[in-house]
């Protein structure tokens, strides 16, 4: 572990790289806390697109090695349609922005041994040298970190169903509310109270639209039964979106809610059925916090017979398509 002051040290750089400082002053400090790889500084550097990914689901979304697999066919995609990606954890207490194959073998190989790592978990993962998956949160932070402005992700998280009993609301909203990045997604998870999540987004002033709907989709499902609050019809539309939020110092993150696959959302009353079951189990199981999601991922999958894993592999495929022509248009734009 490291000590106390090596760390007081450590969070004052961090936290000062968000204040007055020059973008050379930045970059500089960046190199002493961050490992950015070649290729995401690279691009960066010449207004290329790029990509951010999170590393939760490699190491608590699937097993190894279809989670190493999808993880790789994600980045493909990514690289197919013109962007660089930049999947995002933190291996022996160094973040890194970008991984290179032998770092993702390790992530997924580990798979749930690595810590689970949302926001308020950097700083400790970071100080004990540890290794941390990142969440929306997390990812969100240090996307920002270097100026990536477009995160794909499966779905966000968001408010839990009877959060009025148990205020089980998913840091990823506070930290979209205070990020300025546009998080690609299919919704919020169908586990979760998706009209109460819609509120509070609301509230932290995020922009949310779907993509090419109406209505707000529900992660394996294209509908939700919630109106969109607005809806984008285009990779370009996105991109004038955020480039706008940008000029206009907007310091709110923009949400984007892609639909799921039509031919892997026909299974959608078969998983909602078997998540009502996995959300009673966990009630009498007294599963809750960070540990809660990942139950009923799995549960669900479970129940379902794999279906639910394969649509949301889909899913995330589907949202890298989108995420990373949305990231071309918004480099052409700028």
């Amino acid at each position: 572990m490291a000590s106390s002051s090596s760390s007081s040290a450590a969070l004052y750089r961090i936290s000062n790289l968000q204040n007055h400082i020059s973008p050379l002053e930045a970059n500089n400090k960046l190199r002493s806390i961050v490992k950015t790889s070649p290729q995401v500084s690279e691009a960066l550097s010449n207004g290329r697109a790029v990509v951010a990914l999170e590393s939760t689901i490699i190491s608590h979304g699937m097993p190894y090695p279809q989670n190493l697999q999808t993880a790789k066919e994600v980045e493909s995609i990514v690289r197919e349609n013109g962007a660089v990606p930049a999947t995002i954890a933190i291996l022996n207490g160094v973040p890194c922005i970008g991984l290179n194959e032998e770092e993702l073998e390790r992530l997924a190989s580990l798979g749930k041994s690595v810590q689970k790592t949302a926001g308020r978990d950097i700083a400790y993962v970071v100080a004990t040298r540890g290794n941390g998956a990142t969440t929306v949160s997390a990812t969100l932070f240090f996307a920002s970190m270097v100026g990536i402005q477009v995160f794909v992700t499966g779905g966000i998280g968001g408010v839990h169903r009877h959060a009025n009993q148990t205020m089980d609301i998913s840091s990823d909203l506070t930290a979209l509310g205070r990020t300025p990045i546009a998080v690609i997604s299919a919704g919020v998870k169908s586990i979760l109270d998706i009209p109460k999540t819609l509120e509070y987004l609301e509230t932290q002033e995020v922009y949310v639209a779907a993509y090419k709907s109406d209505e707000f989709p529900a992660f394996f499902t294209e509908k939700s039964g919630c109106k969109a609050p607005s809806r984008v019809d285009s990779p370009e539309d996105c991109a004038r979106v955020i480039d706008a939020n940008k000029k206009l110092n907007r310091q709110a993150g923009i949400l984007f809610a892609v639909p799921i696959p039509k031919q892997h959302s026909a299974a959608g009353n078969l998983i909602e059925s078997a998540t009502q079951r996995a959300l009673t189990e966990a009630r009498e199981q007294n599963v809750t916090g960070n540990a809660e999601t990942p139950f009923l991922l799995a549960r669900v999958n479970e129940l379902t017979g794999g279906t639910s894993l394969a649509a949301n592999i889909a899913l995330v495929k589907n949202n890298a398509l989108i995420g990373s022509q949305i990231a071309v248009a918004l480099s052409q734009l700028t």
